[in-house]
């Protein structure tokens, strides 16, 4: 994979805007590690060329770049604590801001009558970038593509010990944008129909970076992204994301959806994620939320010891013998969340099966593992 480089130089001097600095710093300082012994991870890589100040961030995981307007009088390159530097821009006053390096290994940073002076770390030190081949990149609606990351990606793992399911699984294909994510105990898919002549792609995406996508997306930008070799590539309002790949094989998701269902109930959506927030509160210490559905009745429950207990009823087109089913509270609000439009339909097997949510149409499909009751 060829690497982009900067010139290294000590004599770095530029002027910028400070609200641009400010902008530009915070966009990228979210890729700086927090959780390394290394150092240099921790700073800002600040790049000054031509007319611009480009800045940069990574854990070796996800890096961050972008750049803003500025005049530069000496070009090159340095390393500066990042955080440090994202907080003290933040308080400068209005105005131009100077920033200057030395070989004395030290940034002055200069607005008006404030000035800071921070110690910089070695520029030669900072990993090496992928270059971004910008003809290799497509544009994607970028409405449509957020809002399947937003009601895909909870319900991703947070266990590293099993990397493929920290990811979201994006596939581009027969004009569809398919997102599949899955902790184990619950499934969440998302099929968005695309414009045609969208390059097909399929990555396994850390659900981490897809965040950080969402937090970059202010406005109407323009988003654009691409696969490299093992990275994959996203550009929105000229910040660039990439982020590794992760390597394993994604679980075959549409062998784990039911062909077939005892019963499907549908419910107003509003109301039941109502009422199934304000049991939540009383199911601690991982009390399943319980699900009683009786003639024309669904009474949710939720019952912890030494705390307390909430009951709920609502109506719900419900026949036949009744069937009583256990959830994870937050799973099952996620999911309810997730849903678009009035309706929800919950679709349900026994006790012990999965069930499934949907909406009105069935492109967003919620699977969602059952507890088992005692008593």
């Amino acid at each position: 994979m060829t690497t982009t480089e900067l010139m290294v130089g000590t004599g770095m001097k530029v002027t910028c805007a400070r609200d641009g600095l400010v902008a530009g710093l915070a966009a990228v300082a979210r890729g700086v590690s927090t959780r390394t012994t290394v150092q240099i991870l921790s700073g800002i890589r600040l790049g000054a060329e031509g007319g611009s100040l480009s800045l940069a961030a990574t854990d070796m995981e996800l890096s961050l770049r972008t750049s803003l307007e500025a005049q530069v009088e000496g070009p090159g390159t340095t390393v500066v604590p990042g955080r440090l530097l994202a907080e003290l821009a933040r308080l400068l006053p209005e105005g131009e801001v100077a920033l200057a390096a030395g070989e004395d290994g030290v940034l002055r940073v200069t607005c008006g009558s404030v000035s800071y002076t921070l110690h910089t770390y070695a520029a030669e030190d900072f990993p090496r970038l992928p270059e971004i081949d910008v003809a290799s990149l497509f544009t994607v609606d970028r409405e449509a593509f957020l809002d399947t990351v937003s009601r895909v990606s909870r319900a991703a793992s947070r266990d590293e010990s099993r990397p493929v399911l920290t990811g979201v699984l994006v596939r581009f294909e027969g004009g569809k944008l398919i997102m599949a994510a899955t902790d184990s105990y619950r499934l969440a898919v998302k099929e968005t129909p695309v414009e045609a002549g969208v390059a097909e792609l399929e990555a396994l995406v850390p659900a981490r970076a897809l965040a950080e996508l969402q937090r970059l997306a202010t406005g109407g930008e323009q988003l654009e992204l691409g696969a490299l070799e093992n990275q994959v590539v996203f550009e929105l309002g000229g910040t660039t994301l990439t982020t590794r790949r992760i390597d394993g094989q994604f679980p075959n998701y549409k062998a784990l959806l039911p062909e077939a269902f005892e019963q499907e109930v549908t419910l107003p959506r509003e109301e039941l994620l109502e009422v199934v927030r304000r049991s939540a509160v009383m199911a601690q210490r991982n009390a399943p939320l319980r699900l009683r559905f009786a003639e024309g009745e669904l009474t949710i429950t939720a019952r912890t010891p030494d705390v307390g207990e909430a009951t709920e009823s609502m109506p719900a087109p419900f026949t036949g013998e009744a069937l009583e089913i256990g959830f994870n509270a937050d799973f099952l609000r996620d999911g309810v969340d997730s849903i678009e439009g009035d309706e929800v339909r919950l679709k349900l097997i026994s006790p012990l099966r999965p069930a499934v949510l949907q909406g009105t149409d069935e492109d967003f499909t919620y699977l969602i593992m059952p507890i088992r009751l005692a008593g």
